[in-house]
């Protein structure tokens, strides 16, 4: 599993917004959101740069944690 750190998630809609984005790519991908971290733990066939890509999309600043 890659980890992330995401600023900017504060609530349930920050967490469904980065895990759908994530899903969109690959829908078998497992996302688990922990807002009091501030991380992001994701397994899937997507790269780091890719998911990095994704979050940032949604409007989060990300980096490999």
């Amino acid at each position: 599993m890659q980890v992330f750190s995401v600023d900017g998630m504060t609530c349930g809609h920050c967490v469904r917004a980065v895990t759908q984005a994530v899903q969109s790519q690959d829908p078998a991908a497992s996302v688990k959101v922990d807002l009091a971290a501030k991380e992001v733990g994701v397994e899937s066939r997507l790269s780091a740069e890719q998911v990095i890509r994704l979050i940032t999309e949604e409007g989060y600043s990300a980096k490999l944690a």
